[in-house]
């Protein structure tokens, strides 16, 4: 098989070079593969170490992506491309060994699957307190969607939805590319078409890629924001994608305002909502404690900032994304 791997890309200067040598010295024949990067006009070194790689790797390839999303990025790269299978890697991530096409091209050959699905763990080299409490709090059903399956570590056939980050190329023939209307959320709103079209995906912890963690509760924050965002976009355009666990950080929000407002005015209201927030920060402490039971005290004592953070971030950002559509 001739594998495309498509890397979309936008100011990661600080670690795309990393991630494009794993990617160009697998182990993988060098003239079954090549690397597409999609740049969204970066501000930084990011083009000049491309650039500068693509003197040493003659399939490396660099698209340039002018409305800068990654959406866009990605939908540039696989236009450019020419593999046989169209494999998904962000530029800040950690690609484990140099068998990974080959883990790649042996599981889709195996399963038969037309997509593979990856768990996506948090890890940085050297990592700082605050960004183990990411890791841990990430992997926890307090802190993702405990619908989703990136952290598994079993292989089997899965739901694409959360998952899908390899695909044949006929899957871009079946269902088309990426939406240009999503500047997050659109591998979930792409692989949500690739379910109703009753497409495989087949999960494999041998093709498993680590994220790095956001180094500070503002960046957290604003992640998350973007991820709540993209999550109403999806719901406004497909209905059935929404799940009760992505309702539960915002309408815990609208409750917190909404309710504390009305305890003013209505004094019953008022034990409600102070046993609803006392009943929150039990559930957040708590489940701290339970995380925190075998990691370093500077570790623990972060989580609970964290957990919140990750509620209220989503949160923001999938009600300012409704208060914008019901304004239009």
């Amino acid at each position: 098989m001739v594998v495309s791997v498509i890397v979309p890309v936008r100011n990661e200067a600080a670690s795309v070079e990393a991630t494009l040598r794993t990617l160009l010295t697998q182990d993988y024949p060098r003239d079954r593969y090549e690397v597409v990067v999609a740049d969204g006009f970066s501000t930084d070194a990011t083009v000049a170490i491309v650039r500068a790689l693509q003197g040493e790797f003659a399939n490396l390839k660099l698209v340039y992506n002018p409305d800068r999303l990654s959406s866009a990025g990605r939908n540039a790269a696989v236009r450019h491309s020419v593999g046989d299978v169209v494999v998904l890697v962000d530029g800040h991530c950690r690609v484990p060994d140099a068998h990974y096409l080959r883990n790649v091209v042996a599981a889709l050959e195996a399963s038969r699957a037309d997509t593979l699905g990856r768990p996506q763990p948090l890890d940085a080299p050297d990592p700082t307190p605050f960004q183990q409490a990411v890791s841990t709090a990430r992997s926890s059903r307090l802190g993702h969607n405990p619908d989703s399956d990136i952290y598994s570590a079993e292989a089997k056939f899965v739901a694409p939805q959360s998952t899908a980050v390899v695909y044949r190329r006929g899957v871009f023939e079946r269902v088309g590319l990426f939406d240009q209307s999503f500047d997050a959320c659109e591998d979930v709103e792409f692989n949500q078409r690739v379910a109703e079209a009753g497409l495989t995906c087949y999960f494999t912890p041998a093709i498993a890629i680590e994220y790095h963690p956001r180094g500070s509760l503002a960046g957290l924050f604003k992640q998350l924001a973007r991820y709540g965002a993209g999550r109403a976009r999806l719901a406004a355009k497909n209905p059935r994608s929404l799940t009760l666990p992505a309702l539960v950080p915002p309408a815990w929000v609208v409750w917190l305002v909404a309710g504390g407002l009305l305890a003013v005015v209505v004094p019953y209201l008022g034990w409600v909502y102070a046993a609803s927030v006392g009943l929150y920060a039990a559930v957040i402490l708590s489940g701290s404690a339970w995380l925190a039971r075998r990691l370093p005290r500077r570790v623990g004592v972060r989580l609970p900032a964290v957990l919140v953070g990750i509620h209220l971030g989503f949160a923001y950002g999938f009600l300012r994304e409704v208060a914008r559509r019901l304004h239009r």
